[in-house]
């Protein structure tokens, strides 16, 4: 190897990072923005690599090159994090996340499943950076790599510059609400260093307690309250069984793949009860378990972490204190760790009497995380039956998890013959997983019909979030997603999970076209069972007596990104730019996507439910 070579290339490394970290700056905007890298990429990221490269030079007597890898590698990493985090989320990734950073070897198969080969590529240069000083201080004994100072003047100016540069394209962008067109704007890595420092427009805004009322939320909901209510008390003293479907997306009610009906238990349950067709999920970076929090809670995730982190060190209005206080009996029941997103705190102050997890379901048919749905809906009907010897009601909640991201189903399980172009595709995995899941709520169902509790309990059917996210996906994914549902797979599809409800002697068969998310369940059960509440806030609304709805959406879309009673709608910089997506890929006719005032009330709405949380007392420590 030529050592002048060698001098030559450290001498030159301002340059050399430059290049090397602009191709990986590069990638991570080919994989997360729209329209790719541009000249507008390296006005926006380059002057931050400077900054950094500028100090190094400033303070580093010597050891330079070995600065200079840390830095490469550290931006490395944050490139490679915020593409891994887009391909799932939808999102760029903060800080925030940092706390969440254990999880990733806990869903380790998930996570690796998102990525590409290539996405490896950008650690190579690092891997020969460090190679090469080892090889040759053990070809030449004593060997140091001697680089040139540069002019500290010329650092100053150049110090200065970048400085300024990374101040533009921050300081014009700062008010943008979209988050994702701020990173674009801003450029990666100063949107990453602008949200260290930034306060949050929203959250910053508290609400004292005092103007926090039930008549405010109703008001802002466009919420109109009946004399008589539909369906009042039709259950009432009946159990309650809401079951929980790991990532199960509306589009597969109904689904034909290869002349087979991909939902066959599910589909037919939907045909014989009430099926409500625009349900939203509406869950944070907690994902399954943050599902858990809005449905018991009727409250938003948080901004910036899942519910289960800080919420759930809190006295939560919630649906099991509410039933428990007309004499029900409450468990949940799920298969997994009840440690994992911090379940040992959630259920407390949800106030369930007692819960299930992998200790008492054991790991026995393991699939994804714990025992497969067949051993938790097997031990779940002999527990739910023991409830139902008493003379109590009980309210249960079941969480399945068998059809978990990245849906690596064993083949002993799979039970649907896919047609070739969905054989090895991450569709035709999780059709696969979908269906062996419906099979197990098939046994289940009959299982509850067999012992008498079917006729004695409201039963309801929801999925917990998406299960095939738009921006995981190639373009022949999404073209075989677009012959799947009939029409360009998006936003209003993605979103879009299944809520099936059945109450005995009320529903009957009836596709239910109202928007509704899982934030509404609570008021919905509330109803059915005939329980006042007049003494608890919440943010949701009967499904059964609602006329229309607003839904703000977090975490998984920007910021005032709302489902309304036309679609979904996505926020730009600000309500004027942002666009609607309708449901059914339907047209809409000019000014009938979301108004601003939907836009403006969901913002309200948000903040209302954080300045509830953030000032509800904490709960009294465990005995």
């Amino acid at each position: 190897m030529d050592m002048n070579l060698l001098i030559k290339l450290g001498n030159r490394r301002f340059v050399l990072f430059t290049l090397i970290l602009l191709l990986k700056c590069c990638l991570a905007w080919f994989v997360v923005f729209e329209d790719g890298p541009s000249v507008t990429t390296m006005l926006t990221e380059i002057p931050f690599f400077w900054v950094v490269f500028c100090l190094i030079e400033w303070f580093a007597t010597k050891r330079k090159l070995l600065y200079y890898t840390i830095a490469n590698l550290l931006f490395t990493l944050l490139y490679f994090t915020v593409l891994m985090y887009y391909k799932y989320y939808g999102v760029i990734v903060t800080y925030h996340a940092l706390n969440q950073a254990n999880k990733v070897a806990q869903v380790g198969d998930s996570t690796y499943s998102l990525m590409d080969p290539y996405y490896l590529l950008v650690f190579v240069d690092i891997l020969v950076l460090v190679a090469i000083p080892l090889w040759l201080r053990s070809r030449t004994k004593g060997f140091q790599l001697q680089l040139r100072p540069i002019s500290r003047k010329a650092l100053s100016v150049l110090l200065v510059v970048s400085v300024m540069l990374c101040f533009i394209s921050i300081w014009p962008n700062r008010a943008s609400m979209n988050e994702n067109m701020q990173a674009e704007e801003m450029g990666i890595l100063n949107y990453e260093f602008y949200t260290i420092f930034a306060d949050d427009k929203v959250d910053a805004e508290r609400v004292d307690m005092k103007e926090i009322t039930q008549a405010r939320i109703d008001e802002l909901k466009g919420k109109t309250s009946r004399e008589q209510p539909l369906y009042y008390g039709a259950a009432k003293g009946k159990n309650v069984i809401i079951v929980q479907m790991e990532s199960m997306q509306n589009f597969l009610i109904g689904l034909r793949v290869n002349g087979q009906e991909a939902m066959p238990n599910l589909s037919k349950l939907a045909r014989e009860n009430f099926h409500f067709d625009r349900f939203y999920a509406m869950v944070g970076q907690g994902t399954t378990a943050d599902a858990e929090y809005v449905v018991n809670t009727s409250l938003y995730v948080p901004k910036h972490e899942p519910a289960t982190k800080n919420n759930a060190k809190k006295e939560l209005p919630s649906l099991p204190k509410l039933l428990k206080s007309y004499g029900y009996d409450t468990a949940t029941f799920h298969t997994n760790d009840v440690q994992f997103w911090n379940r040992t705190e959630l259920y407390p102050a949800l106030g369930f009497d007692r819960y299930y997890d992998k200790s008492f379901f054991g790991d026995t048919d393991h699939i994804a995380f714990g025992s497969s749905d067949e051993v938790l809906y097997e031990k779940t009907i002999e527990e739910l039956k023991k409830m139902n010897e008493s003379d109590r009601p009980f309210y249960a909640q079941v969480l399945s998890m068998s059809a978990h991201h990245p849906y690596n189903l064993p083949e002993s399980k799979r039970r649907l013959a896919l047609p070739e172009e969905m054989q090895d595709s991450m569709i035709g995995r999780y059709i696969q997983a979908q269906n062996y899941a419906d099979y197990a709520i098939g046994a289940f169902i009959d299982d509850l019909k067999s012992s008498g509790l079917w006729e004695d309990s409201v039963v309801l059917f929801y999925g917990d979030h998406q299960g095939l996210p738009v921006y995981s996906m190639n373009d022949e994914e999404r073209e075989l997603m677009k012959e799947l549902v009939g029409h360009e797979y998006g936003y209003a599809e993605m979103f879009n999970v299944p809520l099936i409800m059945h109450v005995p002697d009320a529903t009957y068969p009836a596709v239910i076209e109202r928007t509704g998310g899982q934030i509404d369940l609570l008021p919905t059960v509330a109803n059915l069972v005939g329980a006042s509440l007049g003494n608890q806030l919440y943010f949701g609304q009967d499904l059964l007596n609602s006329d229309s709805n607003v839904l703000p959406m977090r975490h998984f879309l920007p910021t005032g990104s709302i489902v309304s009673d036309t679609g979904v709608f996505i926020t730009g910089n600000d309500y004027e730019d942002g666009a609607n997506y309708p449901f059914d890929g339907e047209e809409l006719s000019e000014g009938s996507g979301a108004s601003r005032s939907e836009y403006e009330r969901a913002l309200e709405l948000l903040n209302l439910s954080d300045s509830f949380v953030e000032q509800l007392p904490d709960r009294s420590p465990q005995p």
